[in-house]
């Protein structure tokens, strides 16, 4: 996966001491949590953060067809459960379960014959193995099977890491920059006390596709485009500054 950090906005509420050692939250409302919900006196710093995340299809799927003409049902359906049961076993050759790969048959009548059509949807998580298969059945079978190019997407699992990733980097990021500001100021950075996610946004990167296809100069066919996803994350984070009194005693 591809990340990208982007700036993030910061503000820090540091209560000034008052002769005799007490401190007090005058003018602090706007930055600082109600005292009920942090439960500690406003020594905070509140950083947005935000990263975006990308990354490319994990799956593909191919439609592998096969088509026969016979003069009687048992004939066609006969012709079409050989080549059939072939394919199958050159799918789980290729290390592709059962639970990968569904099958379709469609029988027509014609006037004076039977037409079968049989189709094979096969879901890959390895494209060289995809590769390797559909270069296998073009060379071994005629010209009635028909391999279908791949379709890639992307599975619910890894869309749902990406969105995940996405959030964490953000989190990140915003913990880094708070960090080098309590340097900058002399504090040390504590616990955080409240991680809120913004705004989440996903979409599809489909745009490259469409530039190769309407390039200006002549090209050779294209290769199957694998699309990209992408997620980013913004966040908001507050942390607390530890009690530098509690480190003198």
């Amino acid at each position: 996966m591809n990340t990208t950090n982007t700036a993030v906005r910061l503000f820090a509420a540091l209560p000034a001491a008052e002769p005799g050692g007490r401190d007090k939250q005058q003018g602090l409302e706007e930055t600082a949590l109600p005292r009920e919900r942090l439960g500690t006196p406003a020594r905070i710093v509140q950083v947005t953060g935000a990263a975006e995340v990308s990354c490319r299809a994990d799956r593909a799927s191919v439609r592998v067809s096969v088509t026969s003409t016979k003069g009687s049902v048992n004939d066609v359906t006969n012709s079409i459960s050989r080549r059939l049961e072939y394919i199958l076993q050159t799918i789980r050759q290729h290390g592709v379960g059962d639970e990968h790969t569904s099958v379709r048959r469609f029988l027509h009548r014609d006037v004076d014959a039977f037409s079968m059509e049989a189709e094979v949807v096969v879901t890959f998580s390895e494209f060289e193995k995809m590769e390797q298969m559909c270069s296998f059945l073009l060379d071994k079978l005629d010209k009635s099977v028909h391999v279908g190019a791949p379709q890639f997407f992307h599975s619910d699992a890894r869309l749902h890491q990406l969105r995940l990733q996405a959030c964490l980097s953000a989190v990140e990021n915003a913990q880094q920059k708070a960090s080098k500001i309590s340097q900058l100021l002399g504090e040390s950075l504590g616990s955080p006390l409240l991680v809120r996610e913004e705004e989440t946004k996903e979409w599809r990167n489909e745009e490259e596709a469409a530039g190769r296809e309407h390039g200006s100069t002549p090209r050779l066919p294209l290769l199957p485009h694998v699309p990209t996803a992408s997620a980013s994350s913004q966040v908001s984070v507050t942390f607390s500054f530890r009690d530098k009194s509690k480190k003198r005693l």
